[in-house]
């Protein structure tokens, strides 16, 4: 075992603040990466708070992970001390269920193992995540980060970034398709960017006037206001596929009737009460409305590799450990453009 740092909460009520714990020494299959940088992510925030009722204290956050390899085990053949790695939502799975076969490890039978708050199948207890100095990881959970990205804003690829990609791929957009992108967070700013580069018409809708132009800048080709009815309901039965990042109680079947026949909205952002669908959005033209969350590792290093190609990252703003509850509150009030990314050079080190 060996002495990491980070920020913790140790309850709901009390601010995250700095936490002395171990992390394992690495076994034979084990990476271990010094976090350079973690995205902050409103997951974090539920966590932290207990907002979803299963925070198992002391509670280390993040699961957006960049830094650099300074220990592999004996065994270990996909990375070597020196590289970039990246780690993402999940540390481990059963491996041995349909899904992980399938390379879709996110929806593990028997439940996978999240970068924090979940169950520690090596070292037993509960998983810390990357508010740390460091975390030891097996390497068929470990991710290649592309040189060419800033490790700074390539951090929220690991969950915003996959959590758009991999609904873009599954339901296939790209040329000659219309993908309509609602709100304009964390996630939306990479569903706009991905459809984007994948060669999709992007349609946006926000509720934020201020939003309109930078939606234009990040590829969007239209900017719709959700809340001019007239302009929402010109694209009504245009749309081949919606990708819908509103964390918030909305009207989805405003935005189902927007859909061709035989189309899909794809619900990614976790609203905290449930959304009420009228049955008269869907039946008439054959519409879906489905859900998604992050991806498969094999999936989630596709997505790190066309970043990679086509320089797409993150629009970041760069905080430092001690400003994480400023952050949080900042989040609550939509005020970033478009995630927080922690510099871990900031966290105080083990005396």
């Amino acid at each position: 075992m060996f002495v990491c740092t980070g920020y913790a909460a140790q309850d709901a009520t009390t601010p995250l603040a700095p936490f002395t714990f171990e992390r394992r020494d690495p076994g034979p299959l084990d990476v271990v990466i010094e976090i350079t940088h973690c995205g902050v992510c409103h997951s974090d925030l539920h966590a932290v708070r207990n907002e979803w009722g299963n925070t198992l204290y002391p509670c280390v956050p993040g699961h957006e992970i960049v830094g650099k390899v300074t220990a592999v085990g004996a065994q270990v053949t996909r990375f070597r001390v020196g590289d970039t790695a990246a780690v993402g939502c999940l540390v481990d799975s059963c491996r041995t269920c349909e899904n992980c076969r399938d390379g879709l490890e996110q929806y593990c039978a028997r439940g996978g193992t999240g970068t924090y708050n979940g169950k520690d199948r090596v070292s037993g207890g509960h998983t810390f995540g990357g508010y740390s100095s460091h975390i030891v990881v097996t390497q068929d959970f470990v991710l290649r980060v592309p040189d060419s990205l800033d490790p700074a804003a390539a951090a929220p690829l690991l969950c915003a970034g996959i959590t758009t990609w991999s609904p873009l791929r599954h339901w296939k957009a790209g040329p000659g398709k219309t993908v309509g992108v609602v709100g304009l967070g964390g996630l939306g700013h990479m569903a706009v960017k991905f459809a984007r580069a994948l060669g999709a018409k992007v349609v946006l809708f926000t509720t934020s006037p201020s939003k309109v132009e930078d939606g234009a800048r990040l590829g969007a080709e239209e900017v719709v206001l959700s809340a001019d009815a007239k302009a929402v309901a010109a694209w009504r039965s245009k749309l081949d596929l919606i990708i819908d990042a509103v964390a918030a109680p909305h009207d989805v079947n405003m935005y189902l009737n927007l859909l061709k026949r035989d189309c899909t909205l794809v619900q990614v952002g976790a609203p905290d009460r449930p959304l009420p669908v009228n049955v008269f959005s869907l039946l008439p033209n054959r519409r879906s409305f489905a859900g998604s969350i992050i991806g498969g590792i094999a999936e989630t290093q596709e997505m790190l590799d066309f970043c990679g190609a086509n320089n797409i990252v993150a629009d970041i703003e760069l905080i430092p450990i001690q400003d994480i509850e400023k952050a949080y509150e900042r989040m609550l009030k939509s005020d970033v453009k478009y995630r927080f990314v922690i510099d871990m050079t900031s966290l105080p080190r083990a005396a």
